[in-house]
């Protein structure tokens, strides 16, 4: 017997959990303006992530690595400011929370306290374990990131599938556990075996997201500027894009610039 899926007017950390349990798959993408979070949040996408992919799609760098607290934030204020309904999690960048927990705290409560976002998110597993602990007693809400872990990308070498050897596996489900017991109300799972997804999903109450990670996950989730097709360099196996605005918005402004050029732009409608 089917149920009707329930309406939220305001998706919460207590929602997200909700719908594990009802199974209802959860939709995220990544939003770092207020234009486009607008559209996503009109969408009825359920989490934005205020991703620190913003370092690579916004600001051209080869990694996530050079962004810095005060551009996570400014991105983040930027997007409750047009959010309505979505959960905003924003994750803590590289270099704000890895060596000491006060740290973590002093980052996470920055975000909280000038962004107004919902919630932060930090990449590890039981290496974190006191910087997650710091945190949540603080009141503040986590998401944890397994598998992949972009941060670290200089200690794996390379962007290749995470957790296909044992030994990993088993620390993955570990770490998962542990974040589950810490208290996270969820899990990004990047880039690792739909096996492994469907084990570690199976195996807790809180909801897994995957990025690269199969179908088993509890939702799943996509930078925005993938799915639209505006970065069209960037072709892994996982990412299905729904438009190409690369070519579309190239195709666009390459009229503009012939109608400039041969006086067709403005016309006498289009002036005063």
């Amino acid at each position: 017997m089917s149920t009707a899926k329930k309406e939220y007017k305001r998706v919460t950390v207590k929602s997200l959990v909700e719908m594990k349990k009802n199974g209802e798959k959860i939709s995220m993408l990544t939003a770092y303006d207020y234009s486009m979070a607008k559209i996503v949040d009109a969408a009825n996408v359920d989490v934005i992530l205020v991703g620190d992919s913003a370092s690579n799609v916004m600001a051209g760098h080869e990694t996530t690595l050079p962004i810095t607290l005060d551009q996570m934030i400014y991105h983040a204020t930027s997007v409750v400011t047009a959010v309505k309904r979505a959960l905003i999690v924003v994750d803590i960048p590289f270099g704000s929370y890895q060596s000491d927990p006060k740290e973590a705290l002093r980052s996470a409560i920055r975000i909280m306290k000038e962004s107004g976002a919902h919630a932060i998110k930090l990449e590890g597993g039981i290496e974190i374990k006191e910087s997650v602990k710091r945190i949540l007693n603080a009141g503040i809400p986590v998401m944890g990131h397994l598998g992949l872990t972009p941060q670290s990308i200089y200690k794996f070498g390379t962007y290749t599938v995470r957790a296909k050897e044992e030994e990993e596996a088993k620390k993955l489900i570990d770490d998962a556990q542990l974040l589950e017991k810490l208290g996270c109300f969820g899990i990004v799972l990047e880039k690792i075996p739909a096996k492994l997804t469907k084990k570690v999903s199976e195996g807790l109450t809180i909801p897994t997201i995957g990025i690269g990670a199969g179908k088993y996950a509890d939702g799943q989730v996509l930078v925005i500027h993938d799915l639209l097709g505006m970065t069209h360099e960037f072709n892994p196996r996982f990412l299905r894009r729904y438009m190409n605005l690369y070519e579309d918005m190239g195709n666009a402004i390459s009229r503009y610039v012939t109608d400039v050029k041969n006086k067709d732009f403005p016309s006498d409608e289009e002036q005063y």
